[in-house]
């Protein structure tokens, strides 16, 4: 790990890429592992209305969410992260940026309070909504971008973890009929923003808290306002889909629509680990003209995408259905159709997040982020409008793959030159392969299990496909799996030495 010159005398560790991306797959595993626990528990216990209830009460509270954070979260990482190496500047521009958010969360909570009590809707659970909203003031004040910023992954993922695991033990202990569902609303709070309590008590330890003179609030105004539009439009088809399902088709085919995109969410945020932790370093690499080492992790990083993403989105699509019942059961049946239509978001997001998160806004282009992610929005409201009251769910599946489609299309001319530079047009060709024998295989297997239970099912096709494509992989020798592969294997070697 570097150390890097705070300013005062001391020091502020930069962990490794590497030692930041195992604490971030940690965290993103545990986003994986804590779902797959609790989740068949909460859809039979609650039900599919239940469940429809707690999702569209977090789809509306997310937009005031959105709102207190404004586009802090990532132009705080960014900011923060160039300035890391000076104490005082780093405190002062983080205190600005802690009263500009606790101000906005302020103002985004007591508009959610009026357009509660003025819209009937949203009245008719009013304890539902005032619990969920709890997660405005949480979000608004928990300073995460400050901890992405200076990388301190080992605390991140060490306290979500903790919280993760309080929040089981409660959905286990508390969540039993349909009509706990306000306990299973608050849970859900404490496991995902009630640790940024901590944030608040931690970060003395980083930052002083003390008057450091005039504070320039004004110079952040127009970089924060851009990522907030980026935000905004981001959320639009986010939560768009739950929102106009739970007024246009009621809580059932929310219910339908949350297993179904469960799955896609869960992979998405593995594949965008990655980014969330390439974000302060590459915007790092920028300040400091560090070209090479930038070019050479947006390489590793677009075939990191490709390798995990394009084989996770064939075998979720045809392992749909017994997904599925897995998660929730036969009485979600209705949700394998919308999983199937919406797994291409994976690939798509995990290709986007490169372009735009780790490509133009590093390069403060996140104008042409916000153009893309605009249009996407735009489109994706006018497929919902389209296709959700004659295909529900599904139709809100259609317009997402369509969204995120055109965002990646419309960013690409943006990036040509980094892209052409980074792509390996012949790893790529070899993932491909190796992904299309994999699933020749799986498909196969399929035709002689089918008698078997669902889970032994679903164990055989998991061990059969991504045996094959891992084995695929290292025969096909594809250069970023052998980098990493011969790296290991020479640490081995030096500590077997020694």
């Amino acid at each position: 790990m570097r150390k890097m010159n705070r300013g005062s005398g001391d020091t502020l560790r930069t962990p490794s890429v590497k030692y930041s991306f195992i604490m971030n797959v940690i965290l993103k595993v545990s986003n994986i592992i804590f779902p797959l626990v609790t989740f068949p528990y909460v859809s039979r216990n609650l039900g599919v209305g239940g469940i429809g209830k707690v999702t569209f009460a977090s789809s509306v509270v997310a937009y005031f969410v959105l709102f207190s954070s404004l586009g802090i979260p990532t132009y705080g990482t960014r900011i923060c992260a160039q300035c890391r190496g000076d104490r005082r500047k780093l405190s002062k521009v983080t205190q600005e940026l802690f009263f500009i958010s606790s101000l906005a969360a302020g103002v985004a909570y007591m508009a959610f309070l009026t357009i509660l009590f003025l819209t009937p809707r949203l009245r008719g659970d009013v304890g539902l909504m005032l619990m969920s909203s709890l997660s405005i003031v949480l979000t608004g004040v928990g300073m995460e971008w400050f901890y992405q910023a200076i990388e301190q992954y080992d605390y991140i993922v060490y306290r979500n973890l903790l919280f993760k695991v309080l929040s089981v033990a409660l959905i286990f202990i508390l969540v039993k009929k349909p009509e706990d569902y306000l306990v299973y609303a608050l849970i859900n709070i404490i496991g995902a923003v009630g640790s940024n309590i901590l944030n608040l008590i931690r970060v003395r330890k980083y930052i002083s808290l003390s008057f450091l003179g005039a504070y320039d609030l004004k110079k952040h105004m127009y970089p924060i306002f851009s990522f907030f539009m980026l935000t905004i439009a981001t959320a639009v088809y986010n939560y768009l889909d739950a929102t106009m399902l739970g007024f246009m088709k009621g809580d059932e085919s929310v219910g339908y629509y949350t297993v179904a995109i469960k799955i896609k969410t869960i992979l998405v945020s593995v594949i965008t680990s990655l980014g969330t932790v390439l974000l302060p370093r590459i915007s790092f690499y920028m300040e400091k003209g560090m070209g090479e080492e930038f070019k050479r992790t947006i390489r590793n990083s677009l075939e990191f995408v490709v390798l995990m993403a394009l084989p996770l989105v064939i075998f979720f699509s045809v392992e749909a259905e017994n997904t599925i019942l897995l998660l929730s059961g036969r009485a979600y049946i209705a949700s394998v159709g919308p999983m199937v239509i919406i797994m291409p978001t994976v690939l798509l997001i995990g290709l986007s997040n490169v372009t735009g998160i780790q490509i133009l806004v590093p390069v403060n282009k996140e104008k042409y982020t916000v153009l893309s992610t605009i249009v996407g929005a735009i489109i994706n409201l006018i497929f919902n409008f389209t296709f959700i009251p004659v295909y529900g769910a599904s139709g809100a599946a259609l317009g997402t793959v369509v969204a995120e489609f055109v965002v990646l299309c419309i960013q690409l001319p943006f990036v040509k030159d980094e892209i052409r530079e980074a792509v390996r047009w012949k790893d790529y060709f070899k993932i491909v392969l190796c992904s299309m024998v994999a699933v020749a295989a799986l498909l196969a297997m399929r035709k002689n299990v089918v008698s078997l239970p669902i889970l032994l099912q679903f164990i055989l096709s998991a061990a059969v496909f991504w045996g094959i494509y891992g084995t695929a992989i290292l025969v096909a020798k594809e250069e970023l799996v052998w980098t990493q592969l011969h790296s290991i294997l020479n640490r081995g070697e030096k500590s077997a030495r020694k």
